[in-house]
């Protein structure tokens, strides 16, 4: 991590990546595509998700996830920053002359290989059956259906883990705690998601979440009563005598379950995860 000199008030808590670790600051042009974000509206144009818009423009890269090219060895070219994840990046040269960019997995390093295949080593990088993989080890890009592409844990410094193989479905618990019965037959990358010091990250001013497209989040009780159930008063106010706090639409907010009960994956869950209510 990198601090600074305190020459300003948001310099004296600033703290960010040290990016030393990459090795080229210019993608590969071949893999990048141009494009509009949604920056939080619908095909309409209103917005659906408050607190988005403006930043940096971004040039997308396109990600390898489904792993298609089995039994060929990949060389690790680059290290590389992605501002559209929180993971680093790398650009991989298969012994065919492909090339593509992955997900970076902790503790590896340019010049070195992974491949493919069923009858992978369990080094980290390599991609391997879940019914291949021995309970215990600590896995990411993990698929939900069989040559469905990587779809949990590729976010900076995440794993899953295996904790049991049973009549063709494994159960895997994830970062948030949950529990969850995959089909043996998809497909893992063995090891944890690089860059884990994002988490440590403080911007120390506000321009910095703008220029990551994030906007302000007002607070409802410093808005008018027509703005917000928590609005209006003379000074600061409670919430009333209301059962809990709202949202802007009225609804309840904090601690409320907003899983549909009737979701396509709930027989999937063995364990739900920890609400932050539990701790």
């Amino acid at each position: 991590m990198k601090k600074y000199k305190p020459t300003s008030p948001s310099r004296r808590n600033m703290v960010t990546l040290d990016y030393g670790v990459l090795t080229t600051s210019k993608p590969h042009k071949k893999l990048t595509k141009g494009g509009k974000r949604s920056v939080g509206r619908n095909n309409q144009g209103r917005i659906t998700t408050r607190h988005k818009g403006g930043g940096n423009k971004r040039l997308y890269r396109d990600i390898d996830f489904l792993y298609n090219k089995h039994d060929i060895p990949a060389k690790i070219e680059t290290v590389e920053y992605d501002p559209n994840r929180t993971a680093f990046i790398s650009l991989v040269c298969y012994s065919d002359g492909e090339r593509r960019y992955v997900v970076m997995p902790k503790g590896v390093k340019v010049g070195d290989t992974f491949i493919v295949s069923k009858d992978a080593p369990l080094e980290k990088g390599n991609r391997l059956p879940l019914n291949k993989i021995p309970v215990g080890t600590f896995i990411y890009n993990i698929e939900l259906k069989v040559k469905g592409g990587s779809k949990l844990v590729r976010s900076a410094g995440s794993y899953a883990q295996v904790t049991a193989h049973d009549d063709g479905i494994t159960n895997i618990k994830l970062p948030s705690g949950e529990v969850r019965k995959v089909v043996d037959t998809c497909w893992a990358s063995i090891g944890e998601v690089s860059n884990s010091d994002h988490k440590l990250i403080k911007g120390g001013k506000a321009g910095r979440s703008r220029w990551l497209g994030i906007r302000p989040t007002v607070r409802g009780s410093a808005m008018n009563p027509v703005d917000h159930p928590h609005g209006g008063g003379e000074g600061r106010q409670g919430i009333g005598l209301r059962r809990g706090p709202k949202t802007r639409q009225g609804k309840q907010a904090y601690g409320v379950k907003t899983r549909r009960a009737k979701k396509y994956s709930n027989q999937s869950i063995v364990k739900k995860r920890k609400s932050k209510r539990q701790g």
